[in-house]
């Protein structure tokens, strides 16, 4: 396993370039710009084909800088210098506990006040260039895929929050011994919670700004599974706990082609260092465990099913004219993906009498369910829409 971008960088090169930057928060941006890109490619799409809309927007030019123009960057500047300038002058701390030093309270109060002059400098100056004698109001068309950042903004931060709940009341035992760390760290994210909270922010943005929510669901589907698929690659790489149950099985002979990592693995010197009594022998430093039975690597085979199902989502959505269809169809292949996949994968186990299930299967069956029901309403709405009236 790679924990940090230097491990992976090391095995490739040979070049050990210590970066402060773990494999998974990498690859999670990469899923990001990802889904920004089929987002994007969707956005101009539906508005070529008409199922949504430019948007005017008025604005004014030529106004000098607000004191709230000036006290946002400001604020922005001294929080990103007051960080930057401690781990520039710390750097080998920021190795060591990467998430617990950008967490703290700790930085450089010099280093902040310059960057928050320099950052409300920038505002004035920019202001200043397009400053008029008297301020003009314009009218200008906003397309609906230039509300990307925005909407990447807000599926970020709710997203996070709902994957952080989510897990929260999925490991509440755990939680509870650590309420502050679990809620703050970056690790302990769950999937659907994410979905769920996130999606249900975009959809509000949206909606605010002419984007009917079907139309916006379906924009969504194939960005979600590809984000989706490219983000468990960091959990593979990085052995982030996202595995599966013990396998202790001989690979199947029609399988033999494959490494055996791909079959069943122990993760060596995976991130979370689960195991530090399981030492792998020869190797010093951190993340020097590995689990001590194998396992199978679930987070590998969930990002070759999901990469794979966002192909087959690109191209199904040529062939589906009626709003939701395809985020029903997403909605069943991702909740059918998941539900298999928990049959082989570690998770909290919950109890109803005789049944037992997971937190992920149970919303992974209301998901196909609720894609199945989505599919039949929004047919048989076209269909009466359809059918004249005195038919």
């Amino acid at each position: 396993m790679f924990p940090t971008l230097s491990k992976l960088i090391q095995y490739f090169t040979g070049w050990d370039i210590p970066l402060p930057i773990k494999t998974f928060g990498f690859f999670v941006a990469f899923a990001f710009l990802g889904g920004y890109w089929a987002f994007s490619k969707e956005f101009k799409r539906k508005e070529k084909l008409g199922y949504i809309h430019p948007l005017p927007k008025t604005i004014v030019v030529g106004e000098p800088a607000s004191v709230g123009d000036l006290l946002l960057n400001g604020v922005f500047g001294f929080i990103l210098f007051y960080k930057i300038i401690d781990a520039a002058l710390n750097y080998h701390q920021l190795l060591d506990d990467t998430e617990g030093f950008l967490l703290s309270l700790r930085g450089n109060l010099i280093g902040g006040i310059i960057g928050a002059a320099i950052f409300a400098y920038w505002a004035y100056y920019e202001k200043k260039k397009q400053l008029l004698p008297k301020p003009q109001t314009q009218q200008v068309t906003v397309h609906p895929y230039e509300l990307m950042g925005n909407i990447l903004l807000w599926a970020a931060i709710a997203g996070f929050a709902g994957a952080k709940i989510f897990n929260a009341l999925e490991n509440w035992g755990e939680f509870m011994d650590h309420p502050i760390k679990e809620l703050t760290g970056f690790s302990g994210l769950t999937f659907y919670g994410g979905l769920i909270c996130g999606g249900a922010a975009v959809l509000y943005y949206a909606n605010k700004h002419g984007i009917k929510p079907l139309n916006m669901l379906d924009i969504g589907a194939p960005g979600m599974m590809l984000a989706y698929g490219v983000g468990r690659i960091g959990c593979q790489m990085s052995g982030d706990g996202d595995w599966g149950i013990p396998n202790l099985k001989p690979m199947p002979h029609w399988l033999n082609w494959l490494p055996d990592w791909m079959w069943s693995s122990r993760f060596p010197h995976n991130v979370n260092e689960w195991d530090p009594n399981n030492y792998i022998p020869g190797c010093a430093g951190r993340y020097c465990n590995q689990l001590i039975l194998p396992v199978y690597p679930t987070s590998l085979y969930e990002s070759v099913v999901c990469i794979a199902l966002f192909f087959i989502l690109w191209q199904l959505r040529h062939k589906f004219k009626t709003p939701g269809v395809l985020f029903g169809i997403y909605m069943i292949l991702a909740g059918l993906e998941r539900f298999f996949i928990e049959l082989i994968r570690v998770n909290t186990k919950y109890r109803l009498g005789s049944i037992e299930f997971t937190q992920a299967e149970l919303i992974s069956i209301f998901m196909v369910i609720g894609g199945a029901v989505l599919i039949a309403f929004v047919l048989k709405k076209t269909k009466q829409l359809k059918t004249p009236a005195n038919a």
